[in-house]
């Protein structure tokens, strides 16, 4: 049953796998608008300036109808709260992800109880994706095609 409402689906997207998008169409189905909020951290500077990530993902999104996608810096319950937002959306791969967000979960809970967290289990095939996976075998010159769309790789391979 699909809820009504605003999901925000949060990271820093540094690439956009095909894992990320799996949880993103899954989240989809669930709720009527999913926002893929990219993380700003000044301090840090990813393979992909925030920017051409934001570009890359609504590329890589534009087939489905109900997703936007936003940049934003600061606390992510702050933004959740500003924007209306009834859930966070987390992608889980291992169990290892589970203590992290387990965590994170209970400490954004705290901050802004009506925001609920929804965990979602990624598809087996994508289970062992990571972006930084993916850009450690980029950097060796591997063959990055079965984790990351094809607009994704044409950008790494640009760079």
């Amino acid at each position: 049953m699909k809820q009504k409402g605003l999901a925000l689906y949060p990271g820093s997207f540094d690439p956009f796998t095909y894992g990320h998008q799996d949880i993103l169409e899954r989240a989809c189905e669930l709720f009527d608008h999913v926002e893929v909020t990219i993380a700003r951290n000044s301090e840090k500077h990813g393979f992909f300036p925030t920017e051409e990530r934001k570009r890359l993902v609504e590329a890589c999104t534009k087939h489905l109808k109900n997703v936007s996608v936003a940049v934003f810096e600061g606390l992510l319950v702050d933004h959740a709260t500003s924007r209306g937002a009834i859930a966070l959306v987390r992608g889980l791969r291992q169990v290892s992800d589970f203590d992290y967000e387990f965590r994170m979960a209970f400490a954004n809970r705290r901050l802004a109880p009506e925001v609920e967290t929804v965990f979602l289990m990624t598809s087996e095939e994508h289970a062992l994706i990571s972006a930084s996976i993916v850009r450690e075998i980029h950097r060796y010159g591997g063959d990055i095609s079965s984790f990351v769309p094809p607009v994704v790789q044409e950008a790494m391979t640009a760079r």
